[in-house]
């Protein structure tokens, strides 16, 4: 009898709907975490009105100003033993075949100056056509950059925004090099592109946060334009650098420049001359001495800025020298947390 009713009552303890589960709270969200920029770094380049590299400044010559407001730099150096990380991006596209063999040789020379076999240099070559592609990864060697460079062949789009992103994310790059090195692009191309995923702006914010600083070689010759110009001129004076145009107004100089006719276009010098190559050799190494000379000539300022705004996305530099008629190149501004 007793098992009987041990048994109904089980029975009846089953038949029960389960006790209802007290309603689960959702899980609280992290705050968002914002990593906050403690030191800005300015790398700066002063040039006199001739266009010649001023290097004898000190820290007192210098006036920092962050939105305006005056700031105490904390250090300073314009020592030119500072490691350099090169990035050599080259234009592949179709717009490069009129002149690929001058701003080939313009790239080849550039990597030889760049990359003399001191353990202090290192650069990476990028190609873009259609695609961006790592063609050399991060050496101290200049054959390999030079060896590659000397097989390519230009044809196809122009991805440019998509090489420097590549030049700014892929780590793998510069792997091993010392912890601030000076990081520099190097476009030799005409700034166009019409086969990015990537936009201008997106490729703008990753130089400036990386501290990149993007110099332009440009291959647009002779008195044309192009529609890319305003793209590299943008890259470059935002970051601090400078676009050369090695192949403009080689011949303003030469009596009858623009008014002589000839089959080859209306030059006083004629395609094929040693005139006309020596006027082009000149123009190269023009451009390459000016690039070179301020990667390898730049003072370093460094400051805590004295507040910030965690609302501001955006904050931006302005550098003063006291010193009347120079030209003072750096990086426009940069952004106080990550993204």
């Amino acid at each position: 009898m007793w098992g009987a009713l041990v048994f109904l009552s089980l029975l009846a303890q089953a038949a029960q709907p389960p006790a209802p589960k007290p309603e689960q709270q959702p899980e609280a969200q992290p705050a968002p975490f914002r990593v906050q920029i403690n030191e800005v770094i300015i790398p700066v380049t002063v040039t006199d009105e001739k266009g010649r590299f001023v290097s004898n400044l000190e820290q007192n010559d210098f006036r920092v100003f962050d939105q305006n407001r005056p700031q105490k730099i904390i250090y300073f150096s314009r020592e030119q033993s500072q490691p350099v990380v090169v990035g050599f991006l080259l234009d592949m596209s179709n717009s490069t075949r009129l002149h690929w063999k001058t701003f080939q040789e313009a790239a080849l020379n550039l990597v030889w100056t760049l990359l003399p076999g001191d353990k202090k240099y290192s650069g990476f070559l990028i190609t873009y056509g259609n695609d961006a592609e790592l063609a050399v990864n991060t050496t101290q060697d200049s054959e390999p950059i030079v060896a590659k460079i000397r097989k390519l062949k230009p044809g196809g789009g122009a991805s440019l925004f998509d090489a420097i992103h590549m030049a700014c994310t892929r780590r793998e790059m510069v792997e091993g090099e010392p912890i601030e090195p000076r990081r520099i692009l190097i476009v030799i191309g005409d700034g166009n592109d019409n086969a990015s995923k990537k936009s201008l702006e997106e490729v703008l914010e990753l130089a400036q946060r990386n501290l990149v600083t993007i110099y332009g070689v440009s291959t647009v010759a002779f008195g044309f334009t192009s529609e890319g110009e305003k793209n590299l001129t943008r890259l470059a004076e935002e970051t601090g650098g400078r676009v050369e145009y090695p192949l403009q107004g080689l011949y303003s100089n030469v009596s009858g420049y623009l008014s002589t006719p000839s089959d080859e276009g209306n030059y006083a010098l004629k395609v094929g001359t040693g005139g006309y190559a020596s006027e082009i050799a000149s123009g190269i190494f023009r451009a390459i001495s000016n690039v070179t000379g301020e990667i390898t000539t730049q003072y370093i300022l460094r400051y805590m800025p004295d507040s910030l705004d965690s609302t501001q996305q955006f904050r931006e530099l302005r550098v003063e020298v006291a010193l009347p008629g120079v030209k003072i190149r750096y990086r426009k501004g940069y952004f106080p947390f990550a993204p």
